[in-house]
C-alpha cells in the first residue's frame, strides 16, 4: 500500500504501525493486576470486576465505575504510587525489542490509555524506545473504545487511517482500530482469540505482526492498482 511521507513528499511502500503499550509491547500484567487488587481492597471495591473490563482503558474512565465519588481523588493517587512502586514487575513483551529495532522511527507511533509520562517510563524501564509520535490517554477527549486516539496518530504521522496497521491486545483497542478504518492484529498476551475475534488477523506473537503486515500491505495494494 502507498502512504505519503509525514513531511508530504513521495510515496512510501508498506504500512504504518500504531502498537497499544500495556500488553502490547510492555508486559505490564503483574503489575495491573497487584495494583488494582491493592486499590479495590483498601477502598472496597472488587477487584476481579475491575480486572475484568479494565484493560485497555483509561483509569480516569474505570476509576468512576467502582468507587464511591468521595474516593475518586485518594484512589487516583493512590493508583499513581503503586504503578510507580511496582516498576520491577514490568517486562518486554517477548519480540518487541527485535520487531521495533526493525521499524524505521517515522513508521510506527504508540497509541495508549495510558497517562503519556507514564508510558514512556514504562518503555525505558523494559528498554524499548519512544516513539516520536505518542497518543495517550492525557491528549485525547475519548479514550478506547472509541477510535479518536487511533485517528489522531494518523495525522501525526501525515498518513490516512487505511495505511496504518494496528496491533492491539485489548478488545476496546481491537474496536477502537476497526472504527477508525485501520487493519487491526490482536495479540493475545491478555485475552483470547475468540475474545479478540473483532480484530482482522488474530497472532499469538510480535513475531508474526511483520509477516502478516506484509501480506495485507501486498493485498491492499494490488487491489489499489486494479481500482
Amino acid at each position: 500500500m502507498s502512504a505519503r511521507t509525514p513531511d508530504g513528499g513521495g510515496p512510501t511502500e508498506g504500512p504504518y504501525f500504531l502498537f497499544d503499550i500495556d500488553g502490547t509491547l510492555v508486559d505490564s500484567s503483574g503489575l495491573i493486576v497487584s495494583v488494582w487488587k491493592r486499590v479495590a481492597a483498601e477502598f472496597g471495591a472488587d477487584a476481579q470486576a475491575i480486572l475484568s473490563v479494565c484493560h485497555g482503558r483509561r483509569d480516569s474512565e474505570v476509576v468512576p465505575l467502582f468507587f464511591r465519588p468521595e474516593d475518586i481523588p485518594r484512589v487516583t493517587v493512590r493508583i499513581q504510587e503503586l504503578e510507580a512502586e511496582g516498576v520491577g514487575l514490568l517486562h518486554p513483551v517477548p519480540g518487541a525489542p527485535e520487531l521495533l529495532r526493525g521499524l524505521p522511527s517515522g513508521r510506527w507511533a504508540a497509541v495508549t490509555s495510558g497517562p503519556s509520562l507514564l508510558m514512556t517510563g514504562r518503555l525505558s524501564a523494559v528498554g524499548l524506545p519512544s516513539p516520536e509520535v505518542l497518543v495517550a490517554a492525557d491528549h485525547v477527549r475519548r479514550g478506547k473504545p472509541d477510535p479518536e486516539s487511533y485517528l489522531a496518530a494518523a495525522v501525526a504521522l501525515g498518513v490516512d487511517p487505511g495505511a496504518c496497521v494496528v496491533v492491539e491486545d485489548a478488545p476496546v483497542g481491537v474496536a477502537a482500530g476497526r472504527e477508525a478504518g485501520m487493519f487491526v492484529i490482536g495479540l493475545t498476551t491478555t485475552h483470547t482469540a475468540a475474545q479478540l475475534a473483532g480484530a482482522d488477523v488474530v497472532v499469538a506473537s510480535l513475531a508474526e505482526v511483520p509477516g502478516v503486515a506484509a501480506a495485507w500491505s501486498g493485498r491492499a495494494g494490488r487491489a489499489e492498482a486494479v481500482s
